[in-house]
């Protein structure tokens, strides 16, 4: 079996520095990295993980605690994440905290307790005993696609990574204006997520810079979920006066407003317009084709990693809020027949 001299002898290099790749204790130049790793690769090392971690008192493992893994939007995020995570030797530990603030604390208390040096979590609508267990523990943590309001009386702040959300929501709605549109209904998502409040107030704006007025008869929950956008989709069409113009806060309540569209034999966008925020592989393949606000989710997964890596390596600097751009996709399902070129916008701060 190889050991770690034999590799720092076939790579030419010191044994530390074989430690230094294997374990990120400090920087190697990337070709003497590379060239450690063809090392490794050509005889077989294979490191001995726990006794790493009884040197190190790192595990090179990460905690990824999201809901509803059968998402789309959310299975390219673990793929980015995963992605990320082997390009820097660490393995992933995943949970399905499924939405629900109780479970959420259980899961990550499951992972943290597997001695995981991070975690990346997306947090519930009511994520209270989650940051209180995570600052309890000092969990080095970046939070996910959802951002917290984090209070200053002395709670431990967090890293935290997330789309731009209400820019583009706003973009969507000045675009329905733009053709004409002045009921303009917004299926929004489940209440207490920031998601859910960011993609509001983007309504709200968009409707403020078309110079509409906001009807609170035209925004109804659809929790998140198909199911629920389903039902919500119904409550819009069947006011007296209903809309002519429908926009969707995710991909999951997408598929039940076509599905109440559907049912009342409305056509898209003879009967009604419909936009939606996520994209999706399917939605170019719709008829009509879906015009969407496209997140960058797999480059959510990577950024979340390389935040998190940052923070395990300087535990005591500054945290910070990274917002990713989104992009607008102009197909037909809006009422349009061209396609203008997309517009990618978003902050970092």
């Amino acid at each position: 079996m190889a050991t770690m001299a034999d590799v720092a002898r076939s790579a030419g290099v010191s044994v530390a520095t074989v430690s230094h790749v294997l374990n990120g204790t400090r920087p190697v130049l990337p070709r003497t990295r590379q060239t450690v790793l063809d090392a490794m690769e050509e005889l077989g090392y294979t490191p001995n993980t726990l006794a790493r971690s009884l040197v190190t008192s790192r595990t090179r493992s990460i905690g990824l605690a999201v809901s509803a893994i059968s998402n789309p939007y959310f299975t390219e995020i673990l793929q980015g994440v995963e992605a990320a995570a082997l390009e820097h030797g660490y393995s992933l530990l995943i949970a399905d905290p499924h939405d629900d603030p109780k479970h959420e604390r259980k899961v990550v208390q499951l992972l943290h307790e597997r001695r995981v040096d991070g975690m990346i979590v997306a947090p519930s609508a009511d994520p209270r005993e989650l940051i209180a267990y995570l600052g309890r523990h000092m969990v080095p943590t970046v939070l996910l696609d959802r951002v917290v309001d984090i209070p200053a009386d002395g709670a431990t702040p967090f890293d935290q990574v997330c789309a731009d959300s209400a820019e583009p929501m706003a973009q969507l709605v000045t675009h329905l204006a733009g053709l004409g549109h002045r009921r303009i209904a917004l299926v929004a998502g489940l209440p207490g997520l920031s998601t859910t409040s960011e993609r509001l107030s983007g309504y709200r704006e968009g409707l403020t810079t078309a110079g509409l007025a906001y009807d609170e008869n035209l925004v109804v929950h659809g929790d998140s979920a198909s199911a629920g956008a389903e039902e919500a989709a119904g409550t819009l069409l069947s006011r007296a006066t209903p809309p002519t113009a429908l926009v969707t806060a995710n991909n999951a309540m997408t598929i039940g407003a076509l599905r109440a569209l559907r049912d009342r034999g409305l056509s898209v966008p003879e009967d009604i317009a419909l936009c939606c925020f996520d994209d999706f592989a399917w939605a170019d393949l719709f008829s009509p084709r879906l015009t969407a606000i496209a997140q960058p989710s797999r480059d959510i997964g990577r950024q979340a990693v390389r935040v998190l890596l940052d923070r395990l390596d300087s535990p005591d600097g500054p945290t910070r809020t990274v917002r990713l751009p989104c992009t607008f996709v102009h197909r037909t399902s809006c009422g349009c027949l061209e396609q203008p070129l997309t517009s990618p916008k978003g902050t970092v701060s």
